[in-house]
């Protein structure tokens, strides 16, 4: 007996998964099941609409749906530095120079005082979040709780687009960067796939192998990626500070005869650009939230 029972447990761990594994709701149990939710979608839907979450609910009982505590591995200095890297990243390296050809000229250090402005009224909002409900993805509770459902879906999808464009946009950068480095031009390093339109022919294994390598430290280790931007900041920061001494030794002041050549309308147009260097404020304070490493 006892060995038919050993033989049963070394099947069933054999094939653990189970139907319900894969489709734990009744609405999937039957056909019937299905039909009766299918015709329940639209009122579901109004339901989600409409109906606002709680406090209490967010704080406890959707927390304790993932069954499994986390502890938290990042401080307020992780939490700077985090900011300070994406910020430093995405905008000093990317947008200053094509927003001062195109849109501001010299007058594009008044973009970033509006974009500043800007930002840090959004970083008061997203404090505003943290505090009222501070739970990892705040903003999201909170506009449960404040404006029900469906406004909450629309904001995380929102939060979640701008992360794919700014992630995207700085790991193209990089491969542009780096074939200046090595003296090359961009396209050199990419591959154009002419079967494609011209927006879209030019696909870049640089810029997918960055962003795979940078998520696998993130995955394998919230403390050891924020290590890893600490020591990126770094050198960004020395890098930025070597670029104005050297560029001061060659400044001439006749380029600010015309400071503002785009009028004020170009120093908005710039700083709509230029806010894109804030994500970073942003993604300090989402980790604020979140800081924790999975278990």
């Amino acid at each position: 007996m006892s060995d038919g029972n050993e033989g049963d447990v070394v099947r069933r761990r054999g094939c653990s998964c189970t139907k319900d594994d894969f489709f734990p709701e009744k609405s999937f149990q039957s056909w019937g099941n299905y039909m009766t939710a299918a015709r329940e979608t639209p009122m579901r839907l109004k339901d989600r609409v409409f109906t606002r979450s709680m406090d209490q609910t967010e704080l406890h009982e959707v927390k304790a749906r993932s069954q499994h505590e986390m502890k938290k591995t990042l401080n307020w200095w992780d939490l700077m530095w985090f900011g300070i890297g994406a910020v430093i990243g995405a905008g000093i390296f990317v947008l200053t120079g094509d927003a001062t050809r195109t849109k501001a000229g010299p007058a594009v250090v008044l973009s970033y005082v509006v974009s500043g402005i800007s930002a840090l009224l959004s970083v008061f909002c997203y404090t505003e979040f943290a505090v009222e409900i501070p739970v990892a993805g705040g903003s999201f509770a909170y506009l449960r709780v404040e404006l029900g459902d469906f406004i909450a879906f629309i904001a995380a999808g929102n939060i979640l687009l701008e992360y794919v464009i700014g992630g995207a946009a700085v790991a193209r950068s990089w491969t542009s960067y780096f074939a200046t480095l090595c003296n090359h031009d961009p396209n050199d390093f990419r591959i154009t796939a002419h079967q494609l339109g011209n927006d879209y022919s030019h696909l870049d294994p640089i810029a997918v192998g960055v962003i795979c390598i940078i998520c696998v430290l993130a995955v394998l280790s919230t403390k050891g990626s924020s290590r890893f931007n600490y020591i990126a900041s770094i050198v960004h920061i020395i890098v930025i500070v070597f670029i104005i001494v050297a560029g001061l030794t060659k400044a001439d002041t006749k380029n600010y005869d015309d400071f503002m050549p785009f009028g004020a309308r170009g120093v908005f147009k710039a700083s709509a650009i230029l806010f894109f260097a804030y994500v970073g404020f942003g993604c300090g304070v989402h980790y604020g939230r979140g800081d924790k490493e999975s278990c």
